[in-house]
């Protein structure tokens, strides 16, 4: 399977084309010509992947949190002026 892109006055469109692999050279040769840009298969994300961005993520403790409850009661208390 082949997934390329072509451009025809500055419209672009994704298309699938099912080649049997014995044509696959000479198709991908011919749009080349024509001037088809190729994509590469994008990376299919791992579990391994997200792990390690979950890793990543930083742990607040109780006194990191309290600044944003404070904040929070302070807005809270807020009324709106009287016309």
């Amino acid at each position: 399977m082949i997934v390329v892109k072509y451009s025809y006055i500055r419209n672009m469109e994704k298309l699938t084309i099912n080649i049997p692999e014995t044509k696959s050279a000479l198709v991908k040769q011919l749009l080349k010509e024509l001037g088809v840009v190729f994509q590469s298969p994008s990376k299919k994300k791992t579990a391994s992947d997200v792990r390690s961005k979950l890793a990543n993520i930083s742990v607040w403790s109780d006194e990191d949190v309290q600044v944003f409850e404070e904040g929070k009661q302070v807005f809270d208390k807020l009324t709106p002026p009287q016309r």
